[in-house]
């Protein structure tokens, strides 16, 4: 059946379907009116036969529609560029802001401490703008024997470590009692990249699993405790597990970096390195520049 445009009124009557090359049939796309109104967007075949999502265009009237995936040499979107960086606190935002040295590719928000805020935070920064990552980043407590004073950790995943209920055999995570997953993976390939590009650097790094707990550890047995629910267990923080998920509610890649300004253990306040653990992440965002 033919489409036809009639000026006069600025409608478009029926439609008909194409048949491409691959004798597959494209949908029908919509004209625009004298209104400047859009109709539907037209969906593209792409050289695969597959076709591709549809991509909004700027209005007349200078509002933004959806912003627009770009098409690489293959054929498949590409990711936006920007990344979105969620700390808990203010300083370690302005340590994160430091090292960016104002690049616009980037969005920094300190949502809160915890999970709850980390959530939260992260999903309204998602709600306003496009970014094809999101990081957590800040400092946090290493595991002795892992994560030294003044290194960075890489997580290699995301878990809420003490996320589930106590029973009589113990501790069970709320994916053990059914409840969903408690832990989310981060991409092998980026935390491999970024890890090595700030060893490169000669910054101290590790990489594996970062826990997020409701309450920071303060005693041995409690840090024993964790090492032992989650093996090779690097740092401890309170909101990467948070980000991730609002992350991952998305679709986007998550990331978590730590720098590490005190031991998972006895708290002793003294003996903390926070200065240096924020220095540490500063140089560790100046080198997001170049990997990111």
């Amino acid at each position: 059946m033919t489409t036809r445009y009639n000026p006069s009124t600025g409608e478009a009557t029926e439609q008909r379907r194409v048949i491409t090359e691959t004798g597959l049939a494209a949908e029908p796309r919509r004209v625009l009116s004298d209104t400047g109104l859009a109709a539907e967007p037209r969906r593209v075949l792409i050289d695969t036969g597959l076709a591709a999502e549809p991509r909004r265009m700027l209005s007349d009237t200078g509002l933004a529609a959806e912003p627009r995936r770009v098409l690489s040499d293959t054929g498949l979107a590409a990711e936006p560029r920007r990344v979105l960086i969620v700390t808990a606190v203010e300083a370690e935002r302005d340590a994160v802001l430091r090292g960016l040295k104002g690049s616009d590719r980037f969005h920094v928000v300190a949502a809160g401490a915890g999970t709850a805020a980390a959530a939260a935070g992260t999903a309204a920064a998602l709600a306003a703008e496009s970014y094809g990552c999101v990081i957590s980043a800040g400092i946090g407590g290493g595991f002795p024997g892992r994560a030294p004073l003044g290194s960075l950790v890489v997580a290699s995943e995301m878990i809420a470590a003490d996320l589930g209920a106590e029973t009589p055999e113990g501790f069970r995570n709320a994916a053990e009692l059914g409840f969903g997953s408690v832990s989310v993976p981060a991409d092998p390939g980026t935390v491999q990249a970024v890890a090595a590009a700030l060893a490169a650097a000669g910054l101290p790094v590790s990489t594996g699993p970062v826990l997020t707990v409701s309450t920071a550890t303060g005693t041995a047995e409690t840090a024993a405790a964790l090492a032992a629910r989650v093996p090779g267990a690097a740092a401890e923080a309170m909101e990467g597990h948070g980000v991730a998920v609002a992350a991952q509610a998305l679709g986007l890649m998550a990331l978590e970096i730590r720098a590490i300004s005190n031991p998972v253990g006895p708290r002793d306040r003294a003996a903390w390195k926070i200065g240096d653990a924020l220095d540490a992440l500063t140089a560790a965002a100046t080198i997001l520049l170049e990997v990111l």
